[in-house]
């Protein structure tokens, strides 16, 4: 499942009702304008949560909840100018692992920190299967 939340302190009600009502294995934020004063660890019983907030201003921010029962772990990037999440999923016995992302990609956002994006795609899509979700904003529809 996948929501753009547009600061989803509004939206945790909502969001706690739909998860088991889905019954989703995975849920991807974004827009969550958390920051370091939000401390929750979850809002859907079952789920772990991966966070990434952004960095230096207001709004932005992704997040991950991802069923407890998957062997998921943080794949670490070092651009915080690029608001995305990469979470490995491991591959059960002879099954690849999945990379799971959740990006947002604000109106404003220019040209370099496109390419600073396909570079961190670049780099962490070892994985033959790879789910990209998220709000690109393009600016070919928005004829900037």
């Amino acid at each position: 499942m996948y929501i753009n939340a547009h600061s989803r302190n509004n939206k945790q009600e909502e969001l706690e009702a739909m998860g088991p009502q889905q019954s989703c294995d995975v849920v991807a934020v974004t827009e969550t304008w958390w920051d370091d004063s939000h401390s929750w660890s979850t809002a859907l019983d079952g789920h772990r949560l991966f966070r990434r907030d952004r960095k230096g201003r207001r709004g932005g921010g992704v997040a991950l909840y991802m069923r407890e029962a998957f062997d998921a772990m943080d794949v670490e990037t070092s651009d915080d100018k690029v608001e995305c999440l990469w979470v490995r999923i491991k591959g059960k016995a002879n099954k690849a692992d999945i990379l799971l992302g959740v990006c947002y990609r604000p109106h404003s956002q220019g040209e370099e920190v496109d390419n600073l994006f396909y570079k961190q795609l670049d780099n962490v899509s070892g994985s033959p299967a790879l789910v990209l979700l998220g709000d690109s904003n393009p600016r070919h529809l928005l004829g900037t």
